[in-house]
Protein backbone atom coordinates (compact mmCIF):
# COMPACT_ATOMS: atom_id res chain seq x y z
CA UNK A 1 0.00 0.00 0.00
CA UNK A 2 1.45 3.21 -0.90
CA UNK A 3 2.14 6.10 1.45
CA UNK A 4 -1.18 8.07 0.14
CA UNK A 5 -3.48 4.62 0.34
CA UNK A 6 -2.15 3.99 3.67
CA UNK A 7 -2.69 7.89 4.87
CA UNK A 8 -6.17 7.66 3.06
CA UNK A 9 -7.64 4.80 5.08
CA UNK A 10 -6.50 5.63 8.16
CA UNK A 11 -6.82 9.72 8.27
CA UNK A 12 -9.82 10.42 6.30
CA UNK A 13 -12.50 8.98 8.28
CA UNK A 14 -10.74 11.09 11.12
CA UNK A 15 -10.61 13.97 9.26
CA UNK A 16 -14.31 14.01 8.63
CA UNK A 17 -15.40 13.82 11.99
CA UNK A 18 -12.94 16.29 13.35
CA UNK A 19 -13.30 18.95 10.75
CA UNK A 20 -17.21 17.90 10.49
CA UNK A 21 -16.87 16.94 6.71
CA UNK A 22 -20.01 15.52 5.29
CA UNK A 23 -20.21 13.81 1.80
CA UNK A 24 -22.86 14.11 -0.56
CA UNK A 25 -23.70 12.18 -3.87
CA UNK A 26 -20.43 10.17 -3.05
CA UNK A 27 -21.98 7.44 -5.74
CA UNK A 28 -21.35 9.35 -8.35
CA UNK A 29 -17.69 9.32 -8.67
CA UNK A 30 -16.57 6.85 -11.55
CA UNK A 31 -14.49 3.75 -10.02
CA UNK A 32 -12.28 3.81 -12.94
CA UNK A 33 -10.51 5.78 -15.89
CA UNK A 34 -9.03 9.17 -16.08
CA UNK A 35 -11.45 12.02 -14.72
CA UNK A 36 -11.03 15.49 -13.71
CA UNK A 37 -12.51 16.72 -10.58
CA UNK A 38 -13.76 20.18 -10.21
CA UNK A 39 -14.85 22.15 -7.13
CA UNK A 40 -15.35 26.11 -6.22
CA UNK A 41 -12.37 27.12 -4.39
CA UNK A 42 -12.77 28.81 -0.52
CA UNK A 43 -9.87 27.83 0.84
CA UNK A 44 -6.36 25.74 1.15
CA UNK A 45 -8.69 22.81 2.91
CA UNK A 46 -10.52 22.53 0.13
CA UNK A 47 -7.89 19.87 -1.42
CA UNK A 48 -8.16 18.33 1.80
CA UNK A 49 -12.13 18.13 2.05
CA UNK A 50 -12.24 17.03 -1.79
CA UNK A 51 -9.38 14.27 -1.24
CA UNK A 52 -11.44 12.47 1.52
CA UNK A 53 -14.67 13.11 -0.41
CA UNK A 54 -13.38 10.27 -2.88
CA UNK A 55 -12.16 7.39 -2.62
CA UNK A 56 -9.73 7.58 -5.68
CA UNK A 57 -6.26 9.45 -5.38
CA UNK A 58 -6.61 13.01 -6.44
CA UNK A 59 -3.58 14.22 -7.98
CA UNK A 60 -3.24 18.24 -7.19
CA UNK A 61 -0.66 21.44 -8.72
CA UNK A 62 1.01 22.64 -5.76
CA UNK A 63 3.40 26.05 -6.09
CA UNK A 64 7.20 25.04 -6.65
CA UNK A 65 8.03 26.37 -3.87
CA UNK A 66 6.68 23.47 -1.49
CA UNK A 67 9.20 21.03 -3.15
CA UNK A 68 12.04 22.81 -1.67
CA UNK A 69 11.32 22.73 1.82
CA UNK A 70 12.73 19.98 3.42
CA UNK A 71 10.82 17.12 4.13
CA UNK A 72 7.79 18.66 3.13
CA UNK A 73 8.66 18.81 -0.26
CA UNK A 74 8.87 14.30 -0.07
CA UNK A 75 6.02 14.34 1.82
CA UNK A 76 3.53 16.32 -0.86
CA UNK A 77 5.56 14.81 -3.88
CA UNK A 78 4.89 11.42 -2.07
CA UNK A 79 1.26 11.96 -1.90
CA UNK A 80 0.95 13.00 -5.36
CA UNK A 81 1.18 16.26 -5.82
CA UNK A 82 3.17 17.93 -8.44
CA UNK A 83 4.55 21.79 -9.05
CA UNK A 84 3.36 24.14 -10.97
CA UNK A 85 5.68 27.29 -11.27
CA UNK A 86 2.83 30.46 -10.86
CA UNK A 87 5.10 33.41 -11.63
CA UNK A 88 6.12 31.49 -15.44
CA UNK A 89 4.43 29.29 -17.93
CA UNK A 90 2.24 26.75 -16.27
CA UNK A 91 2.52 25.31 -19.96
CA UNK A 92 4.43 22.21 -18.51
CA UNK A 93 2.21 21.73 -15.36
CA UNK A 94 -1.11 21.22 -17.85
CA UNK A 95 1.14 19.21 -19.54
CA UNK A 96 1.45 16.45 -16.73
CA UNK A 97 -2.02 16.95 -15.78
CA UNK A 98 -3.26 15.84 -19.47
CA UNK A 99 -0.73 13.13 -19.45
CA UNK A 100 -2.05 12.01 -15.55
CA UNK A 101 -6.01 11.54 -17.06
CA UNK A 102 -4.49 10.02 -20.07
CA UNK A 103 -3.31 7.20 -18.08
CA UNK A 104 -6.33 6.84 -16.30
CA UNK A 105 -5.48 8.92 -12.85
CA UNK A 106 -8.03 11.82 -11.56
CA UNK A 107 -6.53 14.96 -11.54
CA UNK A 108 -8.02 17.84 -9.26
CA UNK A 109 -8.65 21.73 -10.57
CA UNK A 110 -10.15 24.53 -9.73
CA UNK A 111 -11.95 27.08 -12.62
CA UNK A 112 -11.57 29.73 -10.72
CA UNK A 113 -8.09 29.69 -10.17
CA UNK A 114 -8.01 31.52 -7.22
CA UNK A 115 -9.35 31.15 -3.74
CA UNK A 116 -12.85 33.73 -3.50
CA UNK A 117 -13.56 33.17 0.26
CA UNK A 118 -16.40 34.57 1.50
CA UNK A 119 -17.63 35.93 -2.16
CA UNK A 120 -21.34 34.20 -3.83
CA UNK A 121 -20.28 31.89 -5.91
CA UNK A 122 -22.26 33.08 -9.03
CA UNK A 123 -20.13 36.13 -9.11
CA UNK A 124 -16.84 34.84 -9.82
CA UNK A 125 -18.28 33.13 -12.94
CA UNK A 126 -16.19 36.08 -15.22
CA UNK A 127 -13.03 34.77 -13.84
CA UNK A 128 -13.29 31.29 -14.34
CA UNK A 129 -10.31 30.00 -16.58
CA UNK A 130 -10.16 27.87 -19.59
CA UNK A 131 -7.18 25.35 -18.21
CA UNK A 132 -9.59 22.82 -16.83
CA UNK A 133 -11.60 22.49 -20.15
CA UNK A 134 -8.01 22.76 -22.40
CA UNK A 135 -7.51 19.27 -19.77
CA UNK A 136 -10.64 17.52 -21.24
CA UNK A 137 -10.00 18.60 -24.62
CA UNK A 138 -7.22 17.06 -24.89
CA UNK A 139 -7.21 14.14 -22.22
CA UNK A 140 -11.26 13.62 -23.53
CA UNK A 141 -12.08 12.63 -19.96
CA UNK A 142 -15.40 13.45 -17.75
CA UNK A 143 -15.22 15.63 -15.46
CA UNK A 144 -17.10 15.15 -11.68
CA UNK A 145 -18.54 18.48 -10.33
CA UNK A 146 -18.19 19.03 -6.53
CA UNK A 147 -19.59 22.41 -4.44
CA UNK A 148 -18.26 22.66 -0.95
CA UNK A 149 -20.73 23.87 1.12
CA UNK A 150 -20.34 25.79 4.52
CA UNK A 151 -21.40 29.07 6.31
CA UNK A 152 -20.92 32.33 4.50
CA UNK A 153 -18.68 30.32 2.43
CA UNK A 154 -15.39 30.72 5.00
CA UNK A 155 -13.87 27.69 5.91
CA UNK A 156 -13.45 27.57 10.23
CA UNK A 157 -12.55 25.19 12.85
CA UNK A 158 -15.32 22.60 13.37
CA UNK A 159 -17.74 24.94 11.42
CA UNK A 160 -19.32 22.05 9.17
CA UNK A 161 -18.68 21.47 5.79
CA UNK A 162 -20.37 19.44 3.02
CA UNK A 163 -18.93 18.65 -0.30
CA UNK A 164 -21.53 18.07 -2.83
CA UNK A 165 -20.68 15.62 -5.87
CA UNK A 166 -22.49 15.85 -8.94
CA UNK A 167 -23.20 13.77 -11.66
CA UNK A 168 -20.20 13.18 -13.98
CA UNK A 169 -20.10 15.62 -17.04
CA UNK A 170 -19.44 13.34 -19.94
CA UNK A 171 -17.16 14.39 -22.68
CA UNK A 172 -19.45 14.30 -25.40
CA UNK A 173 -21.09 17.32 -23.04
CA UNK A 174 -18.27 19.99 -24.02
CA UNK A 175 -19.13 19.85 -28.13
CA UNK A 176 -15.50 20.73 -28.70
CA UNK A 177 -15.11 21.08 -32.42
CA UNK A 178 -11.02 22.06 -32.82
CA UNK A 179 -10.34 22.98 -29.28
CA UNK A 180 -8.66 26.93 -29.08
CA UNK A 181 -9.23 29.24 -26.13
CA UNK A 182 -13.13 30.00 -26.94
CA UNK A 183 -13.91 26.64 -27.12
CA UNK A 184 -11.73 26.26 -23.68
CA UNK A 185 -13.72 29.45 -21.96
CA UNK A 186 -16.85 28.00 -23.01
CA UNK A 187 -16.43 24.41 -21.68
CA UNK A 188 -15.07 25.98 -18.26
CA UNK A 189 -18.37 27.63 -17.78
CA UNK A 190 -20.14 24.75 -18.31
CA UNK A 191 -18.15 22.94 -15.35
CA UNK A 192 -18.45 25.99 -13.45
CA UNK A 193 -22.31 25.96 -14.25
CA UNK A 194 -22.30 22.39 -13.05
CA UNK A 195 -20.41 23.42 -9.65
CA UNK A 196 -23.37 26.17 -9.68
CA UNK A 197 -26.26 24.17 -10.39
CA UNK A 198 -25.30 21.77 -6.94
CA UNK A 199 -25.08 25.03 -4.95
CA UNK A 200 -28.74 25.99 -6.64
CA UNK A 201 -30.00 22.49 -5.96
CA UNK A 202 -29.84 23.27 -2.03
CA UNK A 203 -32.83 23.57 0.35
CA UNK A 204 -33.61 27.49 -0.16
CA UNK A 205 -32.09 28.21 2.97
CA UNK A 206 -28.81 27.21 2.56
CA UNK A 207 -28.31 28.31 -1.06
CA UNK A 208 -26.02 31.48 0.26
CA UNK A 209 -24.44 29.45 3.17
Amino acid sequence: MNLYKSAHKHLASLIKKVFRVRVEGAENEPAEGGYLACSNHISFFDVIVMAVATKRQIRFMAKQELFKIPLLGKLITALGAFPVDRKGSAAGSLKKSINLLESGEVVGMFPQGHRYAGAELESTRDNVKGGAAMAVWHAKVPVLPMYIETKNSRVRLFRPITIHIGKPIPYEAFEFEKGGSAEYDRGAKLIFDNIVSLKRALPEGKKDA
